[in-house]
């Protein structure tokens, strides 16, 4: 994605100039029925047209072995989904008035044999999502007689060998998944879990994706405090060395507020700490909304602007075709 930080130059297909834009003019991270969203690629286009969004980004979540994904990720081969957002742009960018321009996206999940960075895409997002048990053979599923949803179907994996079967935690999926993952996996020592955790988290940022996606996911089911201590050391350690491995020229933190929308939370990712960390190291922000439906395409985004003027923030990023295009918050 070409940078460009040139806000009195820059005029996306849309026709939105850089001294016009506002963080309400860009929604990029987006779901649709072509993975775990709730309506067709059509309907939110259509519906983010309607809000004013100018610059609007599908993103769908990248195939994954893991038997928990099956129906809600794309293809290990998404062309279907490419042709179909494509044919949108077309549409949307040819229009003579409510033209909005459309980003062909894609969230890798740090358990996606897909290569990385994708090709054929505009723009990708990196997530960790999964947490896997690789000590796990065949003789341990057969004796511990293990959830075979939580099991990774290799097949259109490389990597490992079909006599190994891999167990697989989604570390977002709900409370008690979280809890069984803590437990089985790390013995009840939840700051183990956070080092792990950030530990995948930072291997992702290595990987420099244009967006770094809800950086403190782990946290989604900790509003009420009783998971985690996020004040903790260890926990805090964990958080602040991995966000250091992220490039701050390639990629930009985003300020999700998916479980806001979803009613998990009521304040978006990441937490204020690493929202200011990120700031002193240069990093720049983009305002997301993790949007599912039609009506969450920019939930929420007034609570993180505030949280990024907390953090000390006075920009955020809007993403064009043409690149990156800084607005004032």
């Amino acid at each position: 994605m070409k940078d460009n930080n040139s806000l009195s130059k820059t005029r996306g297909r849309a026709g939105v100039s850089g001294s016009d834009l506002t963080v309400y003019a860009c929604s990029v991270h987006t779901h649709t029925n072509l993975c775990d969203g709730k309506a067709t690629p059509e309907e939110m286009a259509k519906t983010a047209c309607a809000m004013g969004v100018k610059y609007y980004g599908f993103s769908g979540h990248s195939y994954t072995d893991c038997v928990s994904d099956r129906g809600n990720v794309l293809p290990f081969e998404p062309d279907a989904y490419k042709k179909r957002v494509l044919r949108l742009r077309e549409e949307y960018e040819n229009r003579d008035e409510n033209r909005m321009e459309i980003l062909l996206g894609i969230e890798m999940d740090n358990l996606s044999p897909m290569e990385i960075p994708p090709e054929g895409f505009d723009y990708w997002i990196g997530s960790v999502h999964h947490l896997i048990d690789n000590n796990l053979n065949n003789n341990n599923l057969i004796n511990n007689n293990l959830d075979n949803d939580n099991l990774i179907d290799n097949k259109n994996s490389n990597k490992n060998s079909n006599k190994n079967i891999n167990r697989e935690y989604a570390v977002d999926w709900d409370r008690e998944k979280f809890i069984i993952c803590r437990d089985e996996l790390f013995h009840g020592d939840v700051y183990a879990f956070a080092e792990e955790y950030y530990k995948q988290v930072g291997d992702m940022a290595e990987k420099k994706p244009d967006i770094l996606g809800h950086f403190d996911l782990i946290t989604k089911y900790n509003e009420d405090k009783s998971l985690i201590d996020e004040n903790n050391l260890r926990y805090k350690t964990a958080a602040l060395e991995n966000l250091k491995r992220a490039d701050i020229n390639k990629s930009l933190l985003e300020i999700n507020t998916g479980a806001m929308a979803r009613g998990y939370r009521t304040k978006p990712y990441p937490a204020d700490f690493i929202l200011k960390a990120w700031r002193e190291m240069g990093g720049r922000i983009i305002i997301t909304a993790d949007a599912h439906a039609p009506d969450k395409i920019v939930y929420g985004y007034d609570i993180a602007i505030e949280s990024a003027k907390n953090a000390g923030f006075r920009e955020s990023a809007v993403l064009t075709r043409s690149g990156v295009v800084m607005c004032k918050i």
